[in-house]
């Protein structure tokens, strides 16, 4: 139910299924993502102890965006620095993906909700650059 999609030992992808489940605390992502993406589930009755996040600075170097699907199904192609396609999945309602590396352009094959999370400020036109697929 969690998959990593991968090119030359780098993770592009992370896709956690709707229907995966798992006690407790798991994460998915190496200490190094400046995102990072865990699954929690506990019974009732548990509690986690109210908490505030010091200030810390930390260096982003890349965008990594997580989308949570809604509704709907999407084709999600992925591909390497090079712009060079690699291979796709299909994302369907309760799926979430973490988008790490590499690059990734959506088709969307029945009408899809999304949301999506990344780290900001959006840096306009010199955060992203578009290409042509195939």
């Amino acid at each position: 139910m969690v998959e990593k999609i991968t090119y030359d030992e780098n993770i592009l992808a992370i896709i956690i299924r709707a229907e995966h489940k798992s006690e407790g605390i798991e994460f998915f992502t190496p200490n190094e993502f400046s995102q990072q993406l865990a699954y929690m589930s506990h019974p009732a009755g548990h509690t986690i102890e109210p908490h505030i996040h010091n200030k810390i600075s930390r260096k982003v170097n890349y965008t990594q965006e997580v989308l949570f699907i809604k509704s709907g199904k999407i084709k999600v192609n992925f591909y390497n620095n090079e712009q060079k396609y690699l291979e796709s999945r299909v994302l369907l309602k309760g799926d979430i993906i973490l988008l790490a590396t590499g690059g990734h352009g959506f088709e969307i094959i029945d009408d899809a909700e999304f949301i999506e999370v990344k780290q900001g400020p959006y840096a306009g036109d010199i955060d992203k650059t578009r290409f042509k697929s195939g």
